[in-house]
This record gives structure tokens, C-alpha cells and sequence, in this order.
């Protein structure tokens, strides 16, 4: 199964709740970019093999933990085999670990017969994370309240550079030294014209991740002078991403970035809706 990455095209931050979460206005969209995640059964527990040495295989793990909600939720016995293949950076604003839970809920429930339906996989995936549920779909959405009240978005299959320094970056880190008295005010309505992206891509949080990087200002600059129509920082970042038009114009974007920035560096396809993964899986470059 393949577990697409997301960036977010704009994000908003709404306020503080007194759980702790941040209320927020998010547009996602998932990318041909993704982790790929077999799930079987075998064992007398959960095995989890990744490809990543700094990824946790045990209970911090958050597909890991997506197996144990699965079987608590259903009644489900017997060890589950995982094995995954990062393709995502790890903490760089992505939702790659949202996304992998998320594959696993499918995989499992598929595995299982479907014994829980739509609303149900959505109540257990936002349990697991604000994230998770946006990942049970392969649209473009918009997420309010924490993120997982949804609603399905359509976006052209727009193309995009993705830019990585290569330092981990906490969402937590990121949220507590946002400050919500200083960020700029609401737009006048909350639309979000797919033709003309460059008048609504926002992201709140991207003060905070440029000020902790501020070497990453000018790689963000040279998205747009390598003629992105819109450019800017997804979810917590660290990651950046620049938007095109068309594939070969992300190609020779990234070709021209690539000259000046020594990170990871990636082209990737948006998805627009369910697409049988066989159509989309190498749509997706490193430079």
C-alpha cells in the first residue's frame, strides 16, 4: 500500500483551545510522493520492520499504535507483520507518520473483511492524530477545528517542488513558540480559487520555521524566481514547497534549485481523487 505525503497549502490558526490543540483552517493535499506499507498476518504480536534507522519499530511508533487501536476497536486477534519503506522525511511537515497509520487502518480493515465503515476508520484514525483521518481519502480537503473535520476539495493536479534541509522539526516545538497575538488577520472569506492558488496559499506557522531557519528564507525565495506560482513552508515544517503548473516546469525548477540547495530534494504530482495506485506511484523525482 502506498502512503501518500500531503503539503499544506494554506493553514490558518484559528486559537488556542483549552485542551491544549490549536483550533486552525487547513487546505491539504495529498502528493504521488508516499511511504509504502505491506501489512500481513503472522506472529504472535506486531512486528514492525522500517527502512528508517531513526524510526522507532515498537509503541512509539505511530502505526504501531494504529494496529493495537484496530484491534481494541474490532476485537481483531492474532500478530500482524508490518513492513515499511520511508520514502517521506521524518518530522519535515509532511504527515508521513499520519499517513502511514492511516495506511495501516485500511490494510487492516480490508484484511478483516471491513468490519468498520467510513465513520467509523475517521473516529478511530483521529484518535491516533489530527492528521490520520485526512489520510483514509486521496483528495485534496479542508480541515478544520484541530484538523479532522473535513471537507473534500477539488484542486487541479498541480505539480510541486519540495525542498528538505534535513532537520527534524517538532510540531509540538513549533506551536508553543507561535504567537497568536502577532499573526496576521483572517482573509475576507475563506475561499480557495483552484485556478489562482497564489492568492490564498498561507501558512501561519511559517514565521516560527523560517526564524529557526532562517537559512531556508532564501531557498524559499528561489522557488519563486525559478517561477513557481506560489511558494511556502507546509504544516510545521521544516519542508518548502513551490507550486507549478506542469511537470516539466517543476522538473527544470527543481534541475535550477537543486544548483543552490544542498538538502533533499523531491517532484511530486497532487492527487486529485481515489487513482489506482499503479497510475501514480513513479510520478514523483529526486534530484
Amino acid at each position: 500500500m502506498l502512503c501518500p505525503a500531503k503539503v499544506n497549502l494554506y493553514l490558518r490558526v484559528v486559537g488556542r483551545r483549552p485542551d491544549g490543540y490549536h483550533e486552525v483552517v487547513t487546505v491539504m493535499q495529498p502528493l504521488t510522493l508516499a511511504d509504502e506499507l505491506t501489512v500481513g498476518r503472522g506472529g504472535a504480536d506486531i512486528s514492525l520492520d522500517c527502512s528508517h534507522p531513526e524510526v522507532p519499530s515498537g509503541e512509539d511508533n505511530l502505526v504501531w499504535r494504529a494496529v493495537r487501536e484496530f484491534q481494541a476497536e474490532t476485537g481483531a486477534k492474532g500478530g500482524v507483520r508490518l513492513s515499511l519503506r520511508k520514502r517521506i522525511p521524518v518530522a519535515a511537515g509532511l504527515g508521513g507518520g499520519s499517513s502511514d497509520a492511516a495506511g495501516a487502518l485500511l490494510a487492516l480493515n480490508e484484511l478483516a473483511g471491513k468490519p468498520l465503515n467510513q465513520a467509523a476508520l475517521h473516529r478511530l484514525a483521529s484518535r491516533l492524530g489530527a492528521d490520520v483521518p485526512f489520510f483514509l481519502s486521496r483528495g485534496p480537503a479542508v480541515g478544520r477545528g484541530i484538523g479532522t473535520e473535513l471537507q473534500a476539495l477539488t484542486l487541479p493536479s498541480y505539480w510541486y517542488v519540495l525542498l528538505n534541509p534535513g532537520n527534524p522539526l517538532s510540531t509540538r516545538w513549533v506551536y508553543e513558540n507561535l504567537d497568536l497575538n502577532h499573526l496576521p488577520g483572517p482573509p475576507a472569506a475563506e475561499a480557495w480559487d483552484p485556478e489562482h492558488p497564489e492568492t490564498w496559499v498561507r501558512n501561519d506557522l511559517g514565521t516560527v520555521v523560517l526564524q529557526r531557519f532562517p537559512e531556508l528564507s532564501s531557498a524559499l525565495a528561489g522557488l519563486g524566481e525559478s517561477g513557481a506560482r506560489c511558494q511556502g513552508v507546509s504544516g510545521s515544517g521544516p519542508t518548502l514547497f513551490g507550486l507549478f503548473a506542469g511537470q516539466e516546469a517543476a522538473r527544470q525548477a527543481g534541475l535550477k534549485v537543486r544548483r543552490t540547495f544542498p538538502g533533499w530534494l523531491a517532484v511530486a504530482r497532487g492527487l486529485t481523487g481515489p487513482e489506482p495506485e499503479a497510475d501514480w506511484e513513479n510520478h514523483v523525482w529526486t534530484i
